[in-house]
């Protein structure tokens, strides 16, 4: 057997004869390199045929055969290495690279992805020639124009950009969640009540405290366009910072907060004015300091409202309230006997939100360990800040960034213990920050008795655990609709910190005054829910009765008017304005007149006078016709 041509002009050998029977190259591309060279090794009397006597891979030697010969000695081994290696390098550069390829990347992982690609790419020319069988059928008038495929490739093009273009503008025109919200609701189920999926123990609530009908019903007749001011007390890690986003760019209103890009503060105008309607971190900013408490807002924002900005000319706690001692009812600017604002003649509505204690608590110490230190705020009581004695810090360097929480919770002056109820209650009432004024149990009680009253008279209170109440409360109280419905989080920084029991013990009783706050505002939070909610289907079902009594009172009205008509009666007369009703009066009249008589209270006083005078028949009926077209004006314009 003879060397390939190739093979045979280098080593200067006759060129390859195979065998008779023998294939003159494999079925596979990537053997037949290799075929060349073991059939060139296997040429009687070579070297390489006596280091391998076998048959070549792929190259068959017919039935009548040989058997195979056993392996050759090792030591031949790298006479046939060599050889081949001399062969190999014949090749061309090409072949060897893709034969070095094929051989390294030769296993099942590739053997898969090159069929799953040549699959999806035999998929994607099969619906081709579907699609462009389609588009034949549907556009053959059109044929005449240009070949097929370039039209169908340039429809395929033209809907692609019109279905882009689509989504631009309605994400342009639509940018909120409103519209995904009514695109949801068309395929959806009929969506649960929120505020029941919100809290799945509303329905067994049960009150704990016995509150009037006028702590319940909280209805705020704010003016925007007058003097009225909402004041926002924002409490650390509250979820006040969301909720303040929500009053300046989600309210419906005649002159929306106009907020720019890059900057915190919105400008929130009266409309036709240049005055603010709401006092807030985004809004006015820190006018009063950073979180101010309510005992530095009462203070502060009647002064900064009028202009006064010199701390000597705001009030004191006797200006404000008339007196030191302290009087739960009228210790809240909020109460309806008592201004808060006086000399200035406006109206200012305070708000804030509270949060479960043990949330907040390790929300804020996650906060101070990303290195949070609210130096800048004033703490100002009484007309002064504080004294380092007074108020201790506690740390020394810069800020409080990477404390433990052991640390975090040893401090005594940490003012994260009971911030929510120091932060409401009037400190005036106990010296300030100065401990040393009244026994500590006393301080203690006096706090809270104040953080509660103020918080009642509040016109409006939240709870971060509650979103979709708190939004259904605050529309109700100021009759302001939001434009997007809040969000419930239920993951936050302070839920992913894992503690034991003793360390959630330990933390409530740090917040003991906290806690009792929070379970009387809770108390207070769901009844005035429960109490609005009620109300809110009490007016829609007596509006319903009254709308059907009007239409049945209107239906016999006039069916009375044309029996009258014909039973040829003048034309001003009318069996409802009888004076002396008939004995044999029909039923249904008499119910025209009692439905009639009952849309107007007037009515019936003069009824009552009629009886004892004379002649009073006409002007009760005249006073009837005029009352039931006053309803009939009423009930219109309320449809």
């Amino acid at each position: 057997m003879a060397l390939p041509a190739f093979a045979a002009r280098a080593l200067g050998r006759p060129p390859l004869q195979l065998e008779q029977g023998a294939p003159a190259r494999t079925t596979c591309p990537r053997r037949h390199s290799r075929v060349e060279a073991e059939l060139a090794a296997s040429r009687p009397g070579s070297v390489a045929a006596s280091v391998r006597a076998g048959p070549p891979r792929g190259v068959s030697l017919g039935f009548n055969s040989p058997p195979l010969q056993d392996e050759p000695p090792k030591a031949f081994s790298f006479l046939a290495g060599a050889l081949r290696a001399r062969l190999f390098a014949l090749l061309p550069r090409g072949r060897r690279r893709r034969m070095h390829d094929l051989r390294r990347r030769w296993d099942l992982g590739s053997l898969c992805r090159a069929l799953l690609t040549r699959g999806l790419a035999a998929v994607g020319h099969s619906l081709k020639h579907v699609l462009s069988a389609i588009f034949s059928k549907i556009f053959s008038p059109f044929s005449s124009f240009g070949s097929m495929d370039e039209k169908s490739n340039k429809l395929l093009l033209a809907l692609v950009m019109l279905f882009l273009f689509a989504v631009i503008v309605l994400q342009y025109v639509c940018p909120g969640t409103e519209c995904q919200l009514l695109r949801l609701q068309a395929f959806s189920s009929p969506v649960p009540d929120p505020y029941r999926s919100e809290d799945e123990n509303s329905s067994r609530f049960v009150p704990r405290y016995n509150f009037s009908r006028g702590d319940l019903l909280r209805k705020v007749d704010f003016d925007i366009k007058g003097d009225d001011l909402i004041v926002f007390l924002h409490i650390q890690k509250t979820g006040g910072t969301t909720f303040g986003r929500h009053l300046v760019r989600n309210i419906q209103l005649e002159q929306p907060c106009e907020c720019r890009v890059g900057q915190k503060k919105c400008t929130c105008h009266r409309p036709g004015k240049r005055e603010t309607w709401l006092f807030s971190r985004f809004s006015t900013g820190w006018s009063c300091g950073l979180h101010a408490d309510w005992t530095e807002l009462t203070s502060c924002v009647p002064a900064v409202v009028d202009g006064k900005r010199d701390a000597r000319l705001r009030p004191s706690s006797k200006d404000r309230w008339g007196s030191s001692s302290f009087n739960s009812g009228a210790n809240s600017p909020s109460s309806p006997k008592i201004r808060s604002t006086p000399k200035s003649g406006k109206n200012f509505h305070y708000i804030t939100i509270l949060r479960d204690p043990v949330s907040r608590y390790l929300s804020e110490w996650r906060h101070v360990q990303r290195g949070a230190t609210w130096k800048a705020s004033l703490h100002v009581c009484d007309g002064r800040p504080p004294t380092s004695e007074e108020l201790p810090s506690c740390y020394t360097g810069d800020d409080w960034s990477g404390c433990p929480l052991k640390e975090f919770m040893d401090c005594p002056y940490n003012l994260a213990n009971n911030r929510q109820v120091r932060m409401l209650s009037d400190l005036t009432l106990v010296g300030c920050y100065n401990l040393s004024v009244m026994p500590e149990k006393q301080r203690n009680k006096i706090l809270l008795e104040s953080a509660k009253s103020n918080l009642k008279h509040m016109a409006f209170f939240g709870l971060t655990e509650f979103q979709r109440k708190t939004q259904y409360l605050f529309e109700k109280t100021f009759n302001m609709n939001f434009i997007s419905p809040f969000t419930q989080y239920n993951t936050t920084r302070a839920s992913s910190v894992e503690i034991n029991e003793e360390i959630q013990k330990h933390i409530e009783e740090l917040n003991f005054l906290d806690m009792e706050l929070y379970s009387y505002a809770k108390d207070l939070f769901l009844q005035r829910y429960q109490f609005m909610r009620q109300k809110e289907h009490q007016d829609a079902r007596r509006k319903r009765q009254e709308q059907r009594k009007f239409l049945k009172g209107r239906f016999l009205q006039t069916h009375f008017q044309s029996q009258s008509q014909g039973q040829n009666q003048s034309p001003g007369q009318n069996l409802s304005q009888n004076p002396n009703p008939n004995p044999n009066q029909n039923p249904t009249q008499s119910l025209s007149q009692n439905l009639t008589q009952r849309f107007n209270p007037n009515l019936i006083q003069k009824e009552n006078r009629g009886r004892q005078k004379q002649g009073s028949g006409r002007k009760q009926s005249g006073s009837s016709s005029n009352g039931t077209n006053d309803y009939i004006g009423s009930v219109e314009t309320w449809r």
